[in-house]
């Protein structure tokens, strides 16, 4: 992301120098002897200011300056911030949000609109960012309290985790100290209720949990989701069925498995695993650019069609929005047909098993639970942020090695979707399916 964010960044900048005469674009000027400028556009410009609590600098990938429109009226100073991703984040525009700040308090005036520059279509947004001055200023004294504390702050494990180049190292902390931050689906707010009451550890929570019959006026509600059954699962290694959950289908099972870039709502990879009487079928549907999005959904839609009774199953809702998107964009699906039913009847696993199968994993991932379950990839570095890596790779440089690792990703992801569903209802092969590891109990309420 730094790499294209630095490529986008020089691109850009190139593109916007373009746009005005040579005379009216400078390079790093003196800001401070702004009321004498003649430049209507500056380029990375370092810019500096003094709070109370801390030093500011930031460097503005550029700055527009618009001269005073009449008498008494001020010159604008507008800052620009360039973003190489097609959908913009909260982040984005905080940072740009720090630029306007820091600018005007180098100033001493109000900045109070930004732009930003992104996507593959140069597209220009106005941001008004005075509207998130009190944001910015809160997280500057969070930052400068935490700087100035001799002692490091308290580690927590959070979604941030898998893009940070400490996460090794902060994992193996945490699960030295046994955290709570551990358990990847609770929250701050549930943590910090259970630090209130002296519970810390994954193995104290464990302690707590208390099998009760569920009341009959809670017989149609969904199940609540218990950390404390899930931390015992860890504690006992041992798999905990709350209730008799059922995987309902009529039907062949069609293990379904999609990569695409977020940014771009594009979708460049569809894995299709099913059986029949006698062998078991892979499909890798390849998209080498966004045209290709509509040729490998008619695909999918041909290889569905050849199987009888389509059930399709996935894991969690990035499937879920593929299947709805794609057939609002290209259809191609006759209403009331053996088609449309598997569409729009599609199980998603993780929304079955949620709250009512509890493995002895950290997280309610896939890659956790089916490795638990003795799968493993074949890339064993794979995993959702690594697939966007290789796709980039792959069309920066068309290689056919990377492919080949996408290829494999996606077909062994079909395989350990497969291996979880039918694991997860099958309750006397534990033992079987576990190896050697102790058989699992079985929680009825």
């Amino acid at each position: 992301m730094k790499a294209q964010n630095d490529s986008y960044r020089v691109s850009e900048t190139r593109r916007l120098v373009a746009e005005f005469p040579n005379n009216e674009v400078a390079l790093s000027p003196d800001i401070k002897n702004f009321k004498a400028a003649k430049w209507r556009l500056a380029f990375s410009l370092a810019v500096h200011a003094q709070m109370d609590s801390c030093a500011l600098e930031s460097e503005l990938h550029a700055l527009e300056r618009i001269p005073a429109e009449g008498w008494g009226k001020p010159t604008r100073f507008i800052p620009i911030r360039f973003v190489f991703t097609n959908k913009l984040s909260k982040d984005d525009k905080l940072l740009l949000a720090l630029d306007a700040f820091t600018l005007s308090q180098s100033l001493g005036r109000e900045v109070s609109i930004g732009k930003i520059v992104y996507g593959d279509d140069h597209t220009t947004m106005k941001v008004k960012t005075s509207a998130m001055t009190s944001e910015v200023r809160k997280r500057l004294e969070r930052i400068a309290t935490l700087l100035s504390n001799p002692a490091p702050p308290d580690l927590v494990l959070n979604p941030h985790c898998p893009e940070c180049e400490f996460q090794a190292r902060c994992r193996q902390k945490a699960e030295e100290k046994d955290d709570l931050s551990l358990l990847a689906n609770m929250s701050a707010k549930e943590r910090k209720k259970f630090h209130t009451k002296g519970i810390f550890t994954v193995t104290q929570l464990s302690y707590t949990f208390r099998a009760r019959r569920r009341q009959k006026r809670l017989a149609g509600k969904r199940e609540k989701y218990h950390h404390s059954l899930k931390a015992l699962a860890i504690r006992e290694r041992k798999i905990h069925i709350v209730g008799s959950p059922e995987l309902k289908m009529e039907g062949t099972p069609v293990y379904l498995d999609v990569e695409g870039l977020p940014d771009r709502d594009f979708y460049y990879l569809i894995g299709l695993r099913f059986r029949t009487a006698r062998r078991v079928i892979q499909h890798s549907l390849w998209a080498a650019n966004e045209n290709d999005e509509k040729r490998i959904w008619k695909e999918f839609l041909g290889v569905l069609s050849g199987v009888k009774k389509p059930v399709l199953i996935h894991y969690g809702s990035f499937e879920t929005t593929f299947l709805r998107r794609m057939y609002q964009k290209y259809g191609e699906v006759v209403g009331g047909s053996c088609l449309a039913e598997a569409i729009s009847s599609a199980v998603n696993l993780l929304s079955v098993t949620f709250a009512k199968v509890y493995f002895p994993t950290f997280s309610n991932g896939i890659k956790e639970i089916a490795r638990y379950l003795g799968f493993e990839w074949e890339t064993p570095a794979g995993s959702g942020l690594q697939s966007i890596i290789w796709r980039s790779q792959w069309e920066a440089s068309g290689g056919a090695a990377v492919k080949r690792l996408l290829l494999i990703y996606n077909a062994n992801d079909c395989e350990a979707l497969e291996v979880v569903a039918t694991s997860s209802f099958n309750y006397r092969n534990f033992h079987r399916i576990l190896n050697n590891r102790p058989k699992s109990s079985l929680q009825r309420r």
